[in-house]
């Protein structure tokens, strides 16, 4: 089979499609063709080497979220469409997972969606359940532009909360057809909160930098303030870091949800690179995936 690996740690040059071994499943497992799969921070820190407790073995596969067909395996038909979590090895033409992670994808969604759904859906949903959010919140999402942000303002709106949005001004009116007042990044952003006439009760942080800062500032107490990316800054200022974890029981959920928005910017694999340089330019709405050749 081609998969997507590199040598060595570095930038996204060092991404290449090799040929491997076809991996077998074992007891309890599924094989699974890819069509596509998401790229996420995560990825960018495995390659650059940025996070030392994940130890590659050269060549080293990437990628943890992915939608394809079933080829064979545990409970499952030849050719049933789905989609889900694994780790390090999502970018590739064949992939085996344990069939208790498998999610079946509705018809509703394509490969690419569904790919760019997996984490972003486990992540927002996981996170909105520990901090709280519910009816009657106002809820501060930092990075409402991104792939968590996207979920997580989508989902508060629907438990009946209202979404303050931070982004970049070219992206305020993607966060107000999400339903989501918008506000800019920076040192101004306490103020432009508050000008919303808004009192935020909660708050998710997809961004870092300021924003526990800001979220406290705001009067928001430091339990009901989450984050997915600053483990130093909450702990500084008493917030929470959220670690939801995997579940493909909320991914299915989530991705039942009717109307459920998130942009997709495709890339074919052979242009894996680029896809990880968009990633790692933190701009643009929604979910970078890459299409895997068959």
């Amino acid at each position: 089979m081609r998969a997507v690996v590199f040598d060595r740690y570095g930038p996204p040059d060092v991404l290449r499609i090799a040929e491997l071994p076809d991996p077998e499943p074992g007891p309890g497992e599924v094989l699974i063709e890819a069509y596509a799969a998401g790229v996420q921070p995560f990825d960018i820190a495995v390659r650059t080497g940025a996070m030392p407790w994940v130890k590659a073995h050269f060549p080293q596969q990437i990628g943890q979220e992915y939608a394809g067909v079933v080829v064979r395996g545990d409970g499952f038909e030849p050719g049933t469409p789905v989609l889900g979590s694994t780790m390090l090895k999502a970018v590739a033409g064949l992939l085996t997972v344990p069939a208790s992670d498998v999610v079946v994808k509705p018809d509703h969604l394509d490969f690419p969606v569904a790919a760019g759904l997996v984490a972003a859906s486990q992540t927002a949903s996981g996170a909105l359940l520990e901090i709280g959010v519910s009816a009657g919140d106002v809820l501060l999402v930092h990075a409402a532009a991104g792939s968590v942000g996207t979920i997580a303002t989508q989902l508060a709106r629907r438990a009946g909360a209202t979404v303050i949005g931070t982004a970049r001004p070219e992206n305020h009116d993607y966060l107000r057809e999400l339903g989501a007042v918008p506000v800019a990044y920076g040192n101004d952003l306490v103020a432009a909160v508050r000008a919303t006439g808004l009192a935020p009760t909660v708050a998710l942080d997809a961004a870092g930098g300021e924003a526990i800062a800001q979220s406290v500032e705001l009067g928001i107490p430091g339990d009901r303030v989450g984050t997915i990316v600053d483990d130093k800054a909450a702990a500084e200022h008493g917030a929470r870091v959220v670690r939801a974890g995997r579940s493909p029981q909320r991914l299915a959920e989530v991705i039942a949800v009717p109307g459920l928005r998130m942009p997709i910017r495709m890339f074919p694999w052979e242009r894996i690179a680029d896809a990880h340089r968009v990633v790692e330019s933190r701009r643009g709405p929604g979910k970078v995936v890459v299409t895997i050749g068959r």
